[in-house]
């Protein structure tokens, strides 16, 4: 139903290290429907393993910032997970809107920003309601 699609899968990572298994929750749940998955993390964790937790202070900004905007660019979806508010992920959901990809958030807030809102166009309060929707539907 989504065959060829490239996703962007957004998520917090500063301060939830340890808790990035939602990223392969959702990469199963994409590949599963013939999508092609562009997760910063992959190349994200060697730098936290090797150069610890915070490692984004010895790393100019501008070079993994870069490369995540790349990445959305080149995507047609972007997938923000947000189990909190994370700057990055904000960004970047501005970003893909901005340059017109489709959006999807899935986060259980309660009470979300108006710009998180404004800038999803489908929003769902779980992994599992997004996995039901994209079975059924086309991104």
């Amino acid at each position: 139903m989504n065959q060829g699609r490239k996703v962007f899968v957004s998520g917090p990572i500063h301060s939830m290290e340890e808790k990035q298994e939602y990223r392969e929750m959702l990469t199963r749940i994409l590949t599963d429907h013939g999508c092609t998955v562009l997760d910063p993390w992959k190349r994200e964790k060697a730098l936290y393993s090797s150069a610890g937790r915070k490692w984004w202070k010895n790393v100019p900004c501008e070079w993994f910032i870069k490369r995540d905007l790349e990445d959305v660019e080149n995507c047609d979806l972007l997938v923000a997970y947000l189990p909190i508010v994370s700057p990055g992920s904000c960004m970047e959901l501005f970003y893909a809107k901005l340059k017109g990809k489709k959006t999807v958030v899935i986060h259980q807030l309660k009470d979300p920003s108006p710009w998180i809102v404004f800038h999803a166009d489908y929003i769902f309060k779980s992994i599992e309601e997004f996995e039901k929707f994209i079975a059924t539907h086309q991104l």
